[in-house]
């Protein structure tokens, strides 16, 4: 006997092999087995007792092959009886589409064996779903990718355009390692090279008497400083005073460095315009605009605040408590500052603004301490709200409705009881907005109603109000 074995079936050693047992094993041998005649119609169905995705398919047993085909692959099955009509057997394995009732589709890849003497023949398929399954994850996953590319490339245009438009001088420095990752064209030309040479290269050395780790360090705790004066340094070529502004962010676990870079006399001239922009703001503004001591006195106001107040000249209010022309006079003045000093800022705070002539005006204010310089200041914003408040007021039945309901009161309870219960309600909603106004400051509450602090202590238990939180001042 050779290699191939030939010389074992052709010899007759192998019995005859019994209908089931031959059944049983074309089933095991494939997954899915067809017996068809020579004019096309299904004899037999064998599938895989180990795949039961196929369902049961008994139901193709006596109808046309093509009945379960998908479009395309009617051709193919048509061509395949061709040849062995002729007596050529396909020596290729063909792959089929199956359709049953257009509810579900499997692809199929057969071989073809006839037998016997009427024409009929045998094929034998493999389940292509595993592969068409792991195929179609492989499209997904490279169409993936290539969204992936495609928007990597993209931001990636619109940064190289937004880096290589912008004016300003830019790089973007590893913390790691300290070296330069990219810059622009105008911060190249600052540190006195290109930028071909510059990348990759160490952004220490390009200043003078300057340590990579203490430099980036130096960096580092600009950029999460609260102080946004820069960094100043002088360049190793040109001998250029440069102010380093940086900022630091995390991108694919690396911590980097984008230093924006100008000139000191730049920066001069920038915080000058911006100083210019301000004063100009300062005097035609529309809000009114006042600077005062830590104590509330006037240093200096604009023009706004004048006609607000209906004084002629700065002179007449400049030196003067800035709680002489507020409604509630040092209430109000005490709980700005209190609060600005507390938190830095304090916004939105409603009362009214007197002149001498004992006109009153509801305006906003916000108050902002100024603590970096030598002798700190409050800035103030106040902002004239008369129109703004007289269309949120509502319309003037208030009062005949408030009538309307204590007169329902009249027979349902005496006079005192009445008179009682209201008193109640206004005294209760009048310490509710002084507590409000003075956010839960106790001393400043009760100072704006007219108590001691015992006694609003007292009626804030006897209405509910007393918050455990916010029970200290």
């Amino acid at each position: 006997m050779n290699s191939s074995g030939s010389s074992f079936w052709s010899s007759g050693s192998v019995p005859l092999i019994d209908a089931g047992v031959l059944s049983s094993i074309i089933a095991v041998a494939s997954d899915i087995a067809l017996v068809v005649s020579q004019n096309g119609e299904i004899l037999s169905v064998l599938v895989n007792p180990n795949e039961t995705s196929f369902g049961k398919l008994q139901h193709w047993e006596g109808r046309p092959l093509k009945n379960f085909l998908t479009r395309e692959s009617i051709p193919k099955i048509e061509a395949v009886m061709a040849a062995m009509h002729d007596g050529e057997a396909p020596a290729r394995s063909v792959e089929l589409n199956h359709s049953d009732n257009a509810v579900w589709e499997f692809p199929i890849r057969y071989s073809f064996h006839p037998f016997g003497s009427d024409g009929s023949f045998l094929m034998l398929g493999r389940d292509l779903r595993p592969i068409a399954e792991t195929q179609q994850q492989l499209v997904q996953a490279q169409m993936s990718l290539e969204q992936g590319y495609e928007a990597r490339r993209e931001f990636d245009a619109r940064y190289r355009l937004l880096l290589r438009t912008v004016r300003d001088s830019i790089a973007f420095i590893s913390v790691s390692d300290g070296k330069i990752k990219d810059l622009n064209d105008p911060a190249a030309a600052l540190l006195g090279s290109t930028r071909e040479d510059l990348i990759g290269s160490s952004f220490a050395q390009e200043f003078r008497d300057k340590r990579r780790e203490e430099f980036i360090e130096a960096l580092i705790n600009a950029a999460i400083s609260e102080n946004t004066t820069g960094l100043e340094v002088q360049s190793r070529r040109g001998r250029q005073r440069i102010i380093i502004s940086p900022n630091v962010f995390r991108a694919a676990g690396e911590r980097i460095l984008i230093c924006r870079m100008s000139t000191a006399e730049e920066t001069a001239t920038r915080f000058d315009n911006l100083s210019n922009s301000l004063a100009s703001v300062f005097e035609k503004g529309p809000d009114a605009i006042v600077f005062t001591s830590v104590t509330g006195t006037i240093e200096a106001c604009n023009d706004a605040f004048l006609d607000l107040v209906d004084a002629a000249h700065a002179v007449d209010v400049r030196g003067r408590s800035l709680a002489d022309f507020l409604g509630r006079g040092q209430i109000d003045m005490s709980v700005l500052v209190e609060n600005a000093r507390r938190t830095g800022q304090m916004r939105m705070y409603s009362t009214k603004l007197l002149n001498d002539f004992g006109a009153k005006t509801p305006v906003e204010l916000s108050a902002t301490f100024l603590e970096d310089r030598g002798e700190p200041e409050l800035g103030f914003i106040i902002r004239d709200i008369s129109r703004v408040d007289a269309m949120r007021k509502a319309p003037v039945h208030t009062s005949e409705e408030s009538s309307r309901n204590v007169m329902e009161l009249v027979g349902s309870a005496t006079l005192k009881e009445i008179v009682s219960e209201t008193t109640d309600v206004v005294e209760k909603m009048c310490i509710e907005t002084a507590v409000s106004l003075t956010r839960n400051n106790r001393v400043a509450a009760a100072e704006m109603l007219g108590l001691s602090r015992q006694s609003l202590y007292v009626k804030l238990r006897k209405y509910g109000l007393l918050n455990r939180d916010g029970d200290g001042d």
